[in-house]
């Protein structure tokens, strides 16, 4: 089978083409951080308007680049969920046209299950049952993941995920959009006995995460050292560096001990770690250290496929469709899409 996907989420355009014998053959991406750079942040109508004018021109690319003629694909799979609704609406109105006009199914794809399935593209795969840590701007979530659209929620973040909260730091920081990159960027040269910053809700039970005090602690810290501050310049970089070092190693050290937690809980030994944030190298290299020493393994997508990609909604939409699951006419989205509503493919 050979899927068309279609990623319109948020702020980046993606879209690919997936053989389910060949494999990927070919995605194609293109990202508006500098259309939102300016507002420090994702402008939601100016996203919608972008993803109109670049996603035909996409998937012109992505069908030439993988050698595809329409009349040679078995269906398209689009993000129907969740997200930017006007950017959501943009891709399955696409995406059902085409379908309409080529005479193709289609599916609607939930985006989280897109980046929960993104390690299945790389030639080592992890076998189910698995722990997954989706970490994002939008998502923290720990899932016990039994079969494909079998998933239990184990924990969450009951305010801002992490990626919002390194971004919203970087913010205070002074560093440019998007900001959770960069501050990981310069933390590399923070030193680590500078600030001590808390491991928000590691000392109580449970599994769910607040990411909001952190960034408050990372604010008082900030305010503090402007108020001491001579020189009309601000802060001093190293100054930065340590704070953005603290901040990230408060981060790190919660997703890792909440991980480990529910590693225990349900005696799991295989971790995925997907979304945005799994590109950081610090939590990739705490993770894989936790790994080693409980006997397990970690899986990641590759890094151009953390972030949002067409390539991962191919990937999820094909194994939906192979089994013979297809969405009805309409271009409906979900902007909140849970994603324990979903079914084991053919079961919904």
């Amino acid at each position: 089978m050979r899927v068309l996907g279609i990623e319109t989420s948020c702020d980046e355009t993606g879209v690919a083409v997936y053989d389910t014998e060949q494999g990927l053959l070919s995605h194609a991406l293109y990202s508006q951080v500098k259309l939102h750079a300016d507002y420090g942040g994702v402008v939601p109508e100016l996203a919608s308007r972008d993803h109109v004018r670049k996603l035909l021109p996409l998937i012109q690319q992505a069908l030439t680049d993988a050698n595809t003629k329409p009349s040679e694909l078995d269906g398209i799979a689009y993000t129907a969920g969740p997200g930017l609704v006007g950017a959501l609406l943009v891709g399955a109105s696409v995406g059902r046209s085409l379908a309409f006009g080529w005479d193709l199914p289609a599916i609607g794809v939930h985006h989280m299950e897109g980046h929960l399935l993104a390690p299945m593209l790389e030639e080592t795969r992890p076998e189910m049952p698995f722990l997954a840590l989706l970490v994002s701007g939008g998502h923290t979530q720990l899932v016990q993941v039994n079969a494909v659209g079998s998933y239990k929620l184990l924990g969450e973040s009951v305010d801002d995920a992490a990626g919002e909260a390194f971004d919203k730091t970087a913010k205070l920081l002074d560093l440019e959009y998007p900001g959770g990159p960069r501050l990981a960027a310069m933390a590399e040269a923070g030193r680590a006995d500078r600030y001590k910053f808390p491991r928000p809700m590691t000392d109580k039970p449970g599994l769910n995460f607040s990411f909001s005090g952190l960034k408050t602690a990372a604010a008082n810290a900030i305010a503090e050292e402007k108020a001491q501050c001579d020189s009309p310049e601000g802060l001093s970089d190293q100054v930065k560096a340590d704070i953005a070092r603290a901040f990230q190693d408060a981060v790190v050290d919660t997703l890792v001990i909440k991980c480990r937690r529910a590693l225990k809980e349900t005696g799991l030994k295989r971790l995925v770690v997907a979304g945005g944030v799994s590109a950081n190298t610090r939590l990739r290299e705490a993770l894989a250290d936790t790994m080693h020493k409980q006997g397990g393994q970690v899986y990641y997508p590759r890094a151009e496929f953390c972030t949002d990609n067409g390539a991962m909604i191919a990937f999820a939409g094909a194994y939906r469709l192979a089994a013979g699951e297809q969405t009805d006419s309409q271009a409906a989205v979900r902007p909140r899409w849970p994603m324990t509503e979903l079914a084991e493919p053919g079961k919904g």
